[in-house]
């Protein structure tokens, strides 16, 4: 059974001294918009398996080389494309994968995947929390060169 958290994994990857992050593209049905890895947390499941677990389902991506904790934290309730719950807490991951990881998005999600710099990645996305986890999650790694 679903439960009203979700889970937000930016994906990174290293491009050299740059760090690249991965946009899904979601199809019409699911407003055409580009995000980051999204998805809810089952019962029984912890975030982080969630997270690992959408990661997968949405990027085809297994090996995680880390995981950024406590990267964003937010809370809505315009909930019309997740039935039953009228409030809905997110909590934002970093991901980190491996410079060659082939990505493989499911057609009944998204249309396209992008890497992309910050700057590109930060005018794609559509929501303001989006926009600020991405912000917070580029001076946490900014901050480990």
């Amino acid at each position: 059974m679903r439960l009203p958290i979700q889970v937000e994994g930016i994906v990174f990857r290293k491009a050299g001294r740059q760090m690249e992050y991965l946009m899904l593209k979601t199809i019409p049905e699911r407003g055409d918009h580009w995000q980051p890895v999204t998805g809810g947390v089952e019962e029984g499941e912890t975030n982080v398996e969630a997270l690992r677990r959408e990661v997968w389902e949405e990027t085809g991506v297994k090996n995680v080389v880390r995981i950024i904790e406590n990267v964003g934290y937010f809370e809505y309730s315009d909930v019309h494309f997740v039935k039953g719950f009228d409030f809905i807490k997110e909590h934002v991951f970093g991901v980190e994968v491996g410079s060659k990881e082939r990505i493989v998005i499911d057609g009944k999600e998204h249309s396209h995947f992008r890497w992309c710099s910050f700057q590109e990645a930060l005018k794609l996305l559509k929501w303001n929390e989006n926009k600020k986890a991405l912000l917070k999650l580029n001076d946490i790694l900014k901050s480990e060169r």
